[in-house]
């Protein structure tokens, strides 16, 4: 809970996310006033309380960030748009950040896809001026790295699988499909972000946040199938066929964007351990059990 004594007023960028769902009604719980930020004026349909103001502001422009009397702000949106606005904020005198990353600064850094070293260098760049900037003006910040995240509604990863089980019956898997996931839930990491935000031991750190389950990505899929009451069946192409399973793969991204990395990676392990994260501030993650029928849970 807020210190009554100071300003219980919370700013959030990016509150139209699929973490914001889960994070702008915590924050409503715990009794702050939340001063959301978007871009088109789009709200999020599932914050309907009084206590969410919202503000229409393009965030990657610093300029247009709103004067708001607050004590932090949670910025939800990618990670690179934080660096600029961090002199407004210190202007602000908030002096309590807390940022979503990703992972894939460690997943991606040697990709033989050129965007998505890119992505890899944007976050990895951003963390670095989080550091110093912050570090310059006295402000406490933490960033969290997330693995897979989902909710089984707004996700592009797990929802998109059961999308494709649906509409064709079965699953392309390249090989073995042996590669270790962890799937973590939107909710879990709305949860460590309300719990870290008044905690000092996460001040001025980086998480790596992983769900509490791991899995191969087949069976990650199999639970997929197994969710939305079909039986598992696959369509496996060796490895030598690569390239031409491509075509196959981009059903399952709606033909955006599918590249030959992605569809290695199913081979690979994207593992991140989260044990710092659950000395620090107890974070203790659900296993994989996605449901189809229920947006909280």
């Amino acid at each position: 809970m807020p210190d009554l004594a100071s300003s219980n007023k919370i700013i959030v960028t990016g509150g139209t996310s699929i973490i914001g769902h889960f994070l702008l009604s915590r924050l409503v719980a715990a009794g702050y006033e939340i001063h959301a930020i978007s871009r088109d004026g789009r709200k999020n349909v599932g914050a309907t309380s009084k206590q969410v103001i919202w503000h229409e502001a393009d965030i990657s422009r610093a300029e247009q960030f709103p004067l708001i009397d607050a004590r932090a702000l949670i910025h939800l949106a990618p990670l690179w748009l934080l660096p600029p606005l961090l002199p407004v904020l210190a202007l602000q005198r908030i002096k309590r950040v807390i940022g979503f990353g990703s992972t894939s600064l460690f997943s991606k850094v040697d990709s033989a896809d050129a965007g998505e070293r890119q992505l890899a260098c944007r976050l990895a760049d951003a963390e670095e001026v989080i550091r110093r900037v912050c570090g310059a003006s006295e402000t406490d910040w933490t960033v969290f790295r997330p693995t897979l995240v989902y909710d089984c509604i707004r996700d592009k990863n797990i929802t998109r699988i059961a999308g494709f089980i649906r509409r064709y019956g079965f699953f392309p898997l390249l090989g073995k499909a042996a590669g270790l996931r962890q799937p973590v839930h939107a909710d879990d990491l709305a949860e460590a972000c309300l719990t870290a935000l008044e905690q000092p031991a996460t001040f001025n750190k980086a998480y790596n946040v992983s769900g509490g389950e791991t899995l191969s990505y087949r069976q990650m899929v199999e639970k997929i199938f197994d969710s939305l009451g079909k039986p598992a069946r696959f369509l496996t192409v060796p490895p030598w066929m690569f390239r031409g399973a491509i075509n196959v793969m981009a059903l399952v991204s709606d033909k955006q964007g599918t590249t030959l990395e992605m569809a290695t990676r199913m081979n690979a392990n994207l593992c991140f351990n989260h044990t710092e994260a659950t000395l620090d501030f107890g974070f203790s993650p659900r296993p994989f059990r996605p449901r189809w029928h229920d947006v909280r849970k």
